[in-house]
């Protein structure tokens, strides 16, 4: 009896330990809700010409995984035969998180010119620590793999972006920066979220929108470099309208030319 007493208390403690660590990586969604879809065109800029390279798409929708609700979300984009003469582009995202955006898997499978990678991170939560297990397929074919555990909340690219659409920004000013650790198949790199104000945005779908700036930016030999600046719509979707990406191989934008299954009415139509 008490062998099946100190049993119990210790599967109490260890359901206690993991539900504490999974709690401090979750957050309230806002934005959005199962079964959004969003469409973009993509375009190039080469030789000082912007053409256009191709199409992305988001959805996210309720799945599960590990034997629970979660969220599912995958973004993909397709360069046109036009600009694969130029550079092939070919990326594909995948990941799921909590019903409460705890980030539980990401994949990135990415052929960028002629080279191929494969990135994963794999997320637990225990003893109060966020455990990462990162694999990355080389474009050699060779796979390498890392363990490490964390005191703070790790995201990566997607899962971030799905926590950050339910930032809420009232109150913030020009300037205001929220630091991120990000994961990636190797390294976990620091990274920050920076306001820049807001603007009015044109999307390929006729449609204005009021927009909040936010660039993404990652720290590089001591210094933060722009990766992605974001114009996300000004209502408590954050529905991304228009995205510059700032590449290895150029300068690239993507503009929004639909959406169905938003969470939220889009508040931020400028008539």
């Amino acid at each position: 009896m008490k062998t099946f007493r100190t049993y119990l208390l210790t599967l109490i403690v260890l359901i206690a330990c993991s539900q504490s660590a999974t709690a401090q990586c979750t957050f309230n969604n806002t934005a959005f809700k199962s079964g959004e879809f969003l469409s973009y065109n993509l375009y190039y800029n080469w030789k000082f010409v912007w053409v256009k390279a191709g199409s992305a798409s988001m959805s996210t929708v309720l799945s599960r995984y590990g034997g629970k609700p979660a969220y599912r979300a995958s973004l993909t984009t397709r360069g046109n035969n036009k600009v694969d003469e130029m550079f092939v582009l070919r990326d594909t995202l995948l990941c799921y998180c909590s019903e409460d955006l705890a980030p539980l898997y990401f994949r990135k499978g990415a052929r960028e010119g002629k080279h191929y990678t494969v990135d994963e991170v794999f997320y637990t939560y225990s003893g109060d620590k966020c455990n990462l297990r990162q694999h990355r397929q080389h474009n050699s074919g060779e796979h390498s793999w890392k363990k490490t555990s964390y005191d703070d909340c790790i995201y990566d690219m997607l899962n971030i972006f799905l926590r950050a659409r339910s930032f809420n920004p009232e109150g913030w000013k020009k300037g205001h920066i929220v630091k991120i650790p990000i994961a990636d198949g190797t390294d976990v790199i620091n990274a920050i979220l920076k306001y820049t104000g807001t603007t009015n945005i044109k999307a390929d779908n006729g449609v204005k929108y009021r927009c909040l700036q936010l660039s993404y930016m990652e720290q590089e030999k001591g210094k933060y470099k722009e990766i992605v600046r974001f114009y996300v719509t000004d209502d408590q979707n954050h529905i991304p309208v228009r995205l510059d990406m700032f590449l290895r191989f150029g300068s690239a934008k993507a503009f929004l030319t639909g959406m169905k299954g938003n969470r939220n009415p889009l508040e931020s139509v400028v008539k």
